[in-house]
């Protein structure tokens, strides 16, 4: 299995880690079945991603979509942080390999359920802006 030199070195070096004391959205996916729990804290200010923090239990993959899913968000409004894919992710990565294609899935989730938490404390339903977070396929 061969890794890209930008998923060894965002796994190396992986930016933005750690937790965020006064989140105003935190979401946390995955389970210890498939061993990936990804876990997102944001912070926005009108509208924009100005900090955002992870903290992954997993594999090398896991902690590097992690990594670069925080660093394609921070800085930018909350409406293109909720149209990251695992797409974007995995090419920002230079590719993965196909059996690790599942830490992209849950990087997008984790930042989807951290901007859903985010509303819900704003007090507004975040289904019709976030959608259905489902579960990891690779946990069942």
């Amino acid at each position: 299995m061969l890794y890209s030199d930008k998923v060894l070195e965002h796994f190396s070096n992986p930016r933005n880690v750690g937790e965020i004391e006064d989140a105003d959205g935190i979401g946390e996916v995955g389970n210890a079945k498939c061993g990936d729990i990804m876990k997102m804290y944001i912070k926005v200010d009108k509208g924009i991603i100005t900090d955002v923090k992870f903290k992954t239990y997993g594999c090398g993959a896991a902690v590097a979509t992690s990594s670069m899913a925080t660093e394609l968000i921070k800085g930018k409004p909350i409406e293109d942080a909720l149209k990251l894919t695992n797409k974007a992710v995995v090419e920002a990565l230079d590719g993965l390999p196909e059996v690790k294609l599942h830490c992209s899935v849950l990087a997008e989730q984790a930042i989807k359920s951290a901007l859903s938490d985010y509303y819900t404390k704003n007090g507004i339903d975040p289904l019709p802006i976030v959608g259905e977070i489902g579960e990891c396929e690779a946990c069942h």
